[in-house]
């Protein structure tokens, strides 16, 4: 199977909710445009149905799912270009024979086996589904490696691939 490069975004339970003027959805899902508007009523209902707290990572629990994503790569021969785990959220970029599907729900996995580790719990973790974006050339997987590394704000758990030599 032939290998594709994506940019996967997926955030922490609670964190980005429908409604929330501060999300993308797939009418504003361009890079570069407006986020969708704060609809009240809609984020209202999405609060009430939460079963958990909003989940966040702290510095620890950011290293600690950097470190599954570096560890599930490893495992599955995928290639780990860049990755920026977030307090709400996690960019990665990679090559894989997966789909992207496939990689954000392994991904998810990996990470919440390995945040049970340290504090076992039943509560949800990650939000559903998430961002999947096929890099069809240099110049995309470029641009991606760099918002991922560099367009995130102040630097949290970041991984980025050394150049080849």
């Amino acid at each position: 199977m032939e290998s594709s490069v994506y940019l996967i975004t997926f955030a922490t339970y609670g964190s980005h909710l429908p409604g929330d003027n501060a999300i993308v959805d797939r009418n504003h899902n361009v890079p570069g445009a407006p986020y969708a508007e704060l609809y009240e009523g809609r984020l209202n209902r999405s609060k009430r149905l939460m079963r958990y707290l909003p989940y966040l990572l702290d510095e620890r629990r950011r290293r600690i799912v950097l470190a599954a994503l570096q560890e599930v790569c490893q495992f599955r021969d995928w290639s780990l270009m860049a990755a920026h785990v977030r307090t709400n959220h996690v960019h990665v970029v990679l090559d894989s024979t997966a789909k992207p599907e496939q990689v954000i729900s392994t991904f998810k996995a990996y990470a919440s086996r390995a945040l049970n580790r340290i504090e076992p719990t039943s509560r949800r973790h990650w939000a559903r589904h998430g961002s999947t974006r096929y890099l069809w050339n240099h110049k995309a997987i470029s641009a991606a490696i760099a918002y991922v590394v560099e367009g995130q704000g102040v630097a949290m758990a970041v991984f980025e691939e050394p150049p080849a030599p």
